[in-house]
Protein backbone atom coordinates (compact mmCIF):
# COMPACT_ATOMS: atom_id res chain seq x y z
CA UNK A 1 0.00 0.00 0.00
CA UNK A 2 1.55 3.22 -0.95
CA UNK A 3 1.48 6.18 0.99
CA UNK A 4 -0.76 8.07 -0.81
CA UNK A 5 -3.81 5.54 -0.02
CA UNK A 6 -3.54 6.78 3.41
CA UNK A 7 -4.18 10.53 2.51
CA UNK A 8 -7.45 11.27 3.38
CA UNK A 9 -9.47 12.60 -0.05
CA UNK A 10 -11.45 15.28 2.14
CA UNK A 11 -8.84 17.22 3.56
CA UNK A 12 -5.35 18.42 2.10
CA UNK A 13 -2.52 16.39 3.76
CA UNK A 14 0.57 17.54 6.10
CA UNK A 15 2.96 17.11 3.16
CA UNK A 16 0.64 19.45 0.97
CA UNK A 17 0.67 21.70 3.89
CA UNK A 18 4.36 22.25 4.21
CA UNK A 19 3.85 24.56 0.85
CA UNK A 20 1.95 26.74 3.15
CA UNK A 21 5.56 28.77 3.72
CA UNK A 22 5.03 29.85 0.00
CA UNK A 23 1.83 31.89 0.54
CA UNK A 24 2.30 35.19 0.03
CA UNK A 25 3.73 37.95 -2.09
CA UNK A 26 8.40 37.27 -2.65
CA UNK A 27 10.62 39.55 -4.74
CA UNK A 28 13.18 37.71 -6.64
CA UNK A 29 16.83 39.04 -7.46
CA UNK A 30 19.82 37.53 -8.37
CA UNK A 31 20.30 36.04 -11.87
CA UNK A 32 16.34 36.62 -12.07
CA UNK A 33 14.22 39.17 -11.18
CA UNK A 34 10.79 39.74 -10.28
CA UNK A 35 7.57 39.16 -8.31
CA UNK A 36 5.88 35.80 -7.41
CA UNK A 37 2.57 35.36 -5.47
CA UNK A 38 1.46 32.13 -3.93
CA UNK A 39 -2.26 31.50 -2.11
CA UNK A 40 -4.02 28.51 -1.63
CA UNK A 41 -7.23 27.58 -4.00
CA UNK A 42 -10.27 26.99 -1.92
CA UNK A 43 -10.40 24.22 -0.26
CA UNK A 44 -6.51 23.83 0.28
CA UNK A 45 -5.97 21.20 -2.19
CA UNK A 46 -4.17 23.62 -4.49
CA UNK A 47 -1.27 25.99 -4.09
CA UNK A 48 -1.63 28.52 -6.92
CA UNK A 49 1.32 30.77 -8.17
CA UNK A 50 1.52 33.65 -10.33
CA UNK A 51 4.77 34.51 -11.82
CA UNK A 52 6.26 37.81 -13.29
CA UNK A 53 10.08 37.71 -13.89
CA UNK A 54 12.79 38.67 -16.07
CA UNK A 55 15.86 35.62 -16.48
CA UNK A 56 18.77 36.55 -19.17
CA UNK A 57 16.67 39.27 -20.81
CA UNK A 58 13.30 36.99 -21.06
CA UNK A 59 9.93 38.42 -19.46
CA UNK A 60 8.44 35.09 -18.19
CA UNK A 61 4.80 35.59 -16.93
CA UNK A 62 2.05 32.70 -16.00
CA UNK A 63 0.26 31.38 -13.73
CA UNK A 64 1.22 27.69 -11.83
CA UNK A 65 -1.16 25.19 -10.24
CA UNK A 66 0.17 22.78 -7.12
CA UNK A 67 -1.02 20.02 -5.57
CA UNK A 68 -1.67 16.30 -5.89
CA UNK A 69 -3.57 14.63 -8.61
CA UNK A 70 -6.51 12.68 -8.54
CA UNK A 71 -7.97 12.13 -11.98
CA UNK A 72 -11.10 11.35 -12.94
CA UNK A 73 -11.80 7.91 -11.50
CA UNK A 74 -8.94 7.34 -9.34
CA UNK A 75 -9.56 5.98 -5.85
CA UNK A 76 -6.42 7.93 -4.25
CA UNK A 77 -4.63 11.20 -5.08
CA UNK A 78 -0.81 10.86 -6.35
CA UNK A 79 2.01 10.15 -4.20
CA UNK A 80 3.70 13.09 -5.46
CA UNK A 81 2.67 16.87 -5.70
CA UNK A 82 2.50 18.15 -9.09
CA UNK A 83 1.89 21.03 -10.82
CA UNK A 84 1.62 22.63 -14.24
CA UNK A 85 2.46 26.01 -15.10
CA UNK A 86 1.00 27.82 -17.86
CA UNK A 87 2.91 30.82 -19.62
CA UNK A 88 1.04 33.60 -21.13
CA UNK A 89 3.25 32.83 -24.62
CA UNK A 90 1.46 29.40 -24.48
CA UNK A 91 4.07 27.55 -22.89
CA UNK A 92 3.25 24.52 -20.29
CA UNK A 93 5.81 22.82 -17.81
CA UNK A 94 5.39 20.13 -15.42
CA UNK A 95 7.15 20.03 -12.05
CA UNK A 96 7.02 17.97 -8.69
CA UNK A 97 7.45 20.10 -5.68
CA UNK A 98 8.73 18.68 -2.35
CA UNK A 99 9.60 20.51 1.00
CA UNK A 100 11.94 18.47 3.14
CA UNK A 101 10.04 16.97 6.46
CA UNK A 102 12.11 19.71 8.90
CA UNK A 103 10.49 22.64 6.05
CA UNK A 104 13.82 23.81 5.43
CA UNK A 105 14.54 22.72 2.27
CA UNK A 106 12.14 23.68 -1.14
CA UNK A 107 13.16 21.08 -4.32
CA UNK A 108 11.00 21.55 -7.57
CA UNK A 109 11.99 18.87 -9.94
CA UNK A 110 11.54 19.87 -13.73
CA UNK A 111 9.48 16.95 -15.39
CA UNK A 112 9.90 14.30 -12.72
CA UNK A 113 11.67 13.51 -8.96
CA UNK A 114 15.11 12.82 -9.83
CA UNK A 115 14.99 15.19 -13.13
CA UNK A 116 18.88 16.96 -14.40
CA UNK A 117 16.71 19.97 -14.25
CA UNK A 118 15.86 21.08 -10.45
CA UNK A 119 15.72 24.30 -8.58
CA UNK A 120 17.28 23.80 -4.68
CA UNK A 121 16.73 26.63 -2.14
CA UNK A 122 17.17 26.88 1.68
CA UNK A 123 14.67 28.72 3.80
CA UNK A 124 16.06 31.20 6.75
CA UNK A 125 14.93 30.60 10.48
CA UNK A 126 11.48 32.79 10.03
CA UNK A 127 11.43 31.69 6.18
CA UNK A 128 10.91 34.89 4.77
CA UNK A 129 13.72 34.17 2.71
CA UNK A 130 14.91 31.36 0.07
CA UNK A 131 18.02 31.00 -1.09
CA UNK A 132 19.16 28.85 -4.37
CA UNK A 133 19.53 27.74 -7.27
CA UNK A 134 17.85 26.75 -10.39
CA UNK A 135 20.41 23.93 -12.46
CA UNK A 136 19.84 22.27 -15.56
CA UNK A 137 22.32 20.34 -18.04
CA UNK A 138 24.63 23.47 -19.80
CA UNK A 139 23.16 25.63 -17.14
CA UNK A 140 21.13 27.25 -14.19
CA UNK A 141 20.42 30.88 -12.10
CA UNK A 142 20.87 31.61 -8.47
CA UNK A 143 18.19 33.26 -7.52
CA UNK A 144 16.88 34.74 -4.20
CA UNK A 145 13.38 34.88 -3.07
CA UNK A 146 12.33 37.78 0.14
CA UNK A 147 8.93 37.55 1.23
CA UNK A 148 6.83 40.68 0.87
CA UNK A 149 3.63 39.78 2.61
Amino acid sequence: MSEADHIDKSRPDAELRRLDKLVGRWELTGDASGTVSYEWMDGGFFLLQHLDIEQAGHAIKGMEVIGRLLPFGAEAPGEEIRSRFYGEGGETYDYVYEISEDGKTLTIWGGERGSPAYYKGSFNDDATINRGAWVWPGGGYQATMRKLS
